[in-house]
C-alpha cells in the first residue's frame, strides 16, 4: 500500500471470491491497480486484450478504458487508487 499511495491517492483494498466477475466498465480518472494475491484477468473491450494479474503484478488503467474481469480460481485481493 505505500508503494501504491506513492503514485496515487483514494487507495483502498478489495477482495473477491473465486469465480466472481465483473461486468464491462469505465472510469473517468487513470486508476493503478496491483494484485496482492490470488489471481485475476482484465479483459480490455477496445483493445480485444487479456490481462492476468498475479501478485506483485501492476496495471494502470488510463480514463474510459473499457474494460471487464473475472476472478481466478483461488479468489484475489487487489489495492487500487487513482491518479
Amino acid at each position: 500500500m505505500t508503494r501504491l499511495r506513492s503514485e496515487a491517492k483514494d487507495c483502498y483494498s478489495w477482495s473477491n471470491g473465486p469465480g466472481d466477475r465483473y461486468a464491462p466498465h469505465s472510469h473517468t480518472y487513470e486508476k493503478v491497480l496491483y494484485c496482492v494475491d490470488g489471481s485475476i484477468t482484465f479483459v480490455l473491450e477496445g483493445e480485444a486484450r487479456r490481462l492476468e494479474l498475479k501478485p506483485g503484478d501492476r496495471m494502470v488503467l488510463t480514463p474510459g478504458t473499457i474494460h471487464s474481469a473475472v476472478v481466478g480460481s483461488g479468489g484475489c485481493t487487489c489495492i487500487e487508487g487513482k491518479r
